[in-house]
């Protein structure tokens, strides 16, 4: 025997020998536990969660991508109006940190919003007349108007909201509600994330897998990514010539396989590989049938606008959600890039705005005539703002650019106060007047709605307790209802 084999063997002894030694009794009992359990739709959470009675059992997030203008959408400055193109003055601006596209510039031109606002609702909150169905449930959302972030890039911006640092590698927002809370699905994943973008008019980002990604938490509690085209999820259908009755030989032989091995070495992966194998044999049913939507009535369809008949498009992505939130799947992600105008603020935002409006207030329409929005927590926003100054040629300002100390986001239902407005800004939307909200204070209120203190969902990692808020955030209650 040569010694490059030799060597092989005495390395796969001693992994052996690792894997028992520092399982032992506590996997055969894990072993002889899923033995009894045989993983058959929904999965329990933590004992210990919730900690406290929920307001919110399912949460949406209508993540957009790019970074919305508050200044054009959400937060009108009558001021700006009065001042369009003079300098913004150096007291409002101070020592604000920007991007490296504006931080040198030389002149500041305030810019206004480029539509006027309107009132909308018995609360009569003041949107951006590009948001006509947004208005319309005006008297059911919760607008944030001081939202706050250190991060001035995209990708850093976006970890940052989803994940609780800026870096990649921690869970996300999803992953953590459902290693604490479990799954309610029998056929469906828990976390489901689904990507649009703007149909190439303006710049698009990025979305990364760790957007979504399990981090150090067990796979098992990643977001499933649907596809816009084609199947949703790979390898749904069986090959030509494969049954679903071979098909089910096959995975019953392949979980045996992971049952031993999981028995002798105790990695986590393997129960999730087993969970995982299960669950895709089940969506080869519960998939079509979610996307089969005959039986959707002709108004609600109409509801949620032309694009919904679309395949990958936001319109018909919110009205998946809907169907997957009926039943049992804890936490979407819905996410569409466009939204970066830095050189075409003037013709591409209205349009973004068509895309994205009518949808987003059809989900939250549709939740509440069934019911569900009383327990289903609704978010719309992105991972920052944009300048009250304008960004481009000298004179003609054409764009904005990333602004991360003061923007806007809403929510809807599950615990928010309804046709309320938080917090406000100065005249020029740039400094916090009062009730600033942190991306950590975000992430903890969302964790309180859905009856979790986000101090005690933790999972020890590298020597010590991790959680999604870091050692930072406090509950918003400004916003509970």
């Amino acid at each position: 025997m040569n010694d490059s084999l030799t060597n092989a063997l005495n390395l796969t002894h001693r992994r052996q020998f690792l894997g028992r030694g520092a399982t032992g009794l506590g996997v055969a009992a894990l072993a002889q536990l899923l033995e009894g359990n045989r993983v058959q739709g929904a999965q329990p959470g933590l004992p210990d969660v919730p900690h406290f009675a929920p307001k919110a059992k399912r949460v949406v997030y209508l993540w957009q991508g790019g970074a919305p203008s508050h200044v054009d959408l959400f937060d009108p400055k009558p001021v700006m109006e009065k001042q369009a193109m003079q300098e913004l003055p150096e007291s409002v601006r101070g020592k604000t940190r920007l991007s490296t596209m504006t931080a040198g510039y030389s002149k500041w031109p305030i810019v206004p919003s480029i539509k006027p606002f309107k009132k909308y609702g018995k609360s009569g909150m003041e949107l951006s007349s590009m948001l006509p169905h947004t208005g319309s449930i005006a008297d059911e959302i919760c607008l944030v108007r001081t939202m706050n972030t250190e991060a001035v890039n995209h990708a850093p911006g976006v970890t940052f909201f989803l994940t609780g640092a800026q870096v990649p590698g921690r869970p996300s927002m999803g992953a953590w509600l459902s290693y604490g809370l479990g799954c309610e699905a029998n056929d469906l994943p828990s976390f489901v994330v689904m990507t649009s973008s703007d149909r190439g008019r303006t710049c698009g980002q990025l979305f990364f897998d760790y957007y979504w990604g399990s981090g150090f938490l067990p796979t098992r509690f990643q977001g499933v990514r649907f596809r816009g085209n084609g199947d949703p999820v790979p390898y749904l259908n069986n090959p030509e010539g494969v049954s679903s009755a071979s098909r089910r030989k096959l995975l019953d032989g392949i979980e045996e396989l992971n049952r031993q091995h999981l028995a002798e070495f105790g990695d986590p992966e393997i129960d999730t590989r087993i969970a995982q194998y299960e669950m895709a044999f089940r969506m080869q049913t519960s998939v079509p049938d979610l996307l089969d939507f005959r039986n959707e009535p002709k108004y609600i369809l109409d509801m949620y606008g032309p694009q919904v008949h679309e395949p990958g498009s936001f319109a018909r992505h919110c009205l998946i959600t809907r169907r997957l939130l009926e039943r049992g799947t804890r936490f979407v992600q819905l996410m569409h890039s466009g939204w970066d105008q830095h050189s075409n603020l003037f013709t591409q935002l209205a349009l973004q705005c068509e895309d994205t409006d009518q949808p987003s207030a059809a989900l939250v329409k549709d939740l509440k005539m069934r019911g569900m929005l009383d327990d289903t927590l609704v978010i719309w926003g992105g991972e920052f703002g944009r300048t009250p100054f304008g960004q481009g040629p000298a004179g003609k300002p054409n764009g904005r650019d990333h602004f991360g100390r003061a923007f806007s986001l809403w929510m809807a239902g599950g615990g928010v106060k309804a046709g309320h407005v938080h917090g406000a800004t100065d005249d020029f939307a740039w400094n916090i007047v009062n009730d600033p909200v942190h991306v950590h204070d975000h992430q903890a209120t969302i964790m309180h709605l859905c009856g979790i203190d986000h101090e005690r969902l933790t999972f020890r990692y590298q020597g010590r307790q991790f959680r999604l808020t870091d050692i930072h955030g406090h509950v918003v209650k400004g916003v509970l209802a």
